[in-house]
């Protein structure tokens, strides 16, 4: 694959810097003057907005930057790329994060763009989910297959997770659609579905979900609106937390939720969605589970997603809750007091939502 020294990124149409590589392999990042004058820092915590040469450290990123970072592929995504470049004849390990991000370029989640682009996507809206499942199905159960591969590549977009799953347009419409993995129950879409549901009558904010052919879950991008492309980054890229292992607790999360977008109603809409999480048991509420977005010059917590019940690190939630990876109901008001929210207003949250995870207790 042909080497290249640096990566322009843009956002909408915007040069917004330039990337490249130090001699001992860490990234290296500059904003274009324009940009310094007319935009917004893209990572508040790490890149500033400012006039300056940015280095990255080693960790925890392999020597790139969390906003960078959370633009390419991992778990599945990565997994699908490593198996296409390979029927390509290209050896993926021997790829440099330049390279990367070349192959991501105009068609990454969010609304960063990388140039040189050397992305590929789909533009057909007729989807076979059965078909794309038989072959997503068929790559994880073996090294070798490649029937799909291009299809299942094109239809990327850099997604994250162990699951299988696509983006795909449907009347104009952008969706991810996950399909199941070895482990999962056959009716793993309806689960997720159901739960959507419920976090929905919770007050939790998500965005629209839909159960297509009655088994796949779908849930509609929100890193797009309309044609529009919205900047987001994960928790992890904002903060620069391994999402492989726990490195949060959520009194940090939400204290870096109040600082970055200076609204309390922002806070509780987190703070909800934490107490959620732990009555519903979701363990696997890791650094990426969580992202904010830049829209209307101001920054946002992003909708809900990724949340059902799930095992998580050794059976403990991945961000803790008051330093505990089991925590009780009075660690969910502990946390509130800490963060400066209303002892009433916590209360009244919890309650709320543990009589409605409990009025469908059984019956997910």
């Amino acid at each position: 694959m042909k080497e290249i020294d640096r990566v322009n990124v843009f956002y909408h149409s915007q040069k917004v810097g330039t990337l490249g590589v130090t001699r001992n392999h860490l990234c290296a990042f500059e904003y274009d003057p324009e940009f310094v004058q007319t935009g917004f820092s893209i990572s508040p915590f790490f890149l500033p907005l400012k006039s300056e040469v940015f280095v990255a450290k080693r960790t925890p990123f392999q020597g790139g930057f969390g906003v960078f970072d959370d633009c390419l592929p991992d778990g599945w995504g990565s997994l699908i790329l490593d198996r296409y470049l390979k029927n390509k004849g290209i050896n993926p390990s021997q790829l440099n994060i330049l390279q990367r991000l070349a192959l991501v370029g105009t068609n990454g989640r969010g609304a960063l763009e990388f140039h040189p682009d050397w992305s590929e996507a789909s533009q057909n809206e007729h989807i076979d989910f059965d078909q794309l499942a038989k072959d997503a199905s068929q790559i994880l159960s073996s090294d070798e297959s490649s029937k799909g591969i291009e299809t299942l590549y094109q239809h990327g977009g850099s997604p994250g997770g162990a699951r299988p799953k696509v983006f795909v347009r449907i009347d104009n419409e952008e969706w991810l659609v996950k399909f199941k993995s070895h482990n999962d129950p056959e009716n793993m879409g309806e689960i997720e579905y159901r739960y959507s549901l419920l976090a929905k009558d919770c007050g939790i904010k998500m965005p629209e979900t839909k159960l297509f052919e009655n088994k796949y879950f779908g849930t509609k991008r929100f890193d797009r609106i309309t044609e529009a492309k919205i900047h987001t980054i994960s928790a992890a890229g904002l903060l620069h937390a391994n999402f492989r292992e726990p490195s949060l607790d959520y009194e940090g999360l939400l204290q870096a939720c109040l600082l970055l977008t200076k609204n309390m109603e922002q806070v509780l809409m987190l703070y909800r969605l934490m107490v959620f999480n732990v009555l519903i048991e979701n363990k696997d509420d890791h650094a990426k589970n969580f992202s904010f977005q830049f829209f209307e010059n101001e920054w946002h917590l992003s909708p809900a997603y990724d949340i059902l019940p799930s095992i998580g690190f050794n059976g403990h939630h991945t961000t803790t809750v008051n330093a505990k990876g089991k925590p009780n109901r009075n660690d969910l008001l502990v946390i509130a007091k800490k963060i400066g929210i209303n002892s009433h207003t916590a209360s009244h949250i919890v309650l709320e939502i543990e009589d409605k995870v409990r009025g469908v207790s059984g019956r997910l």
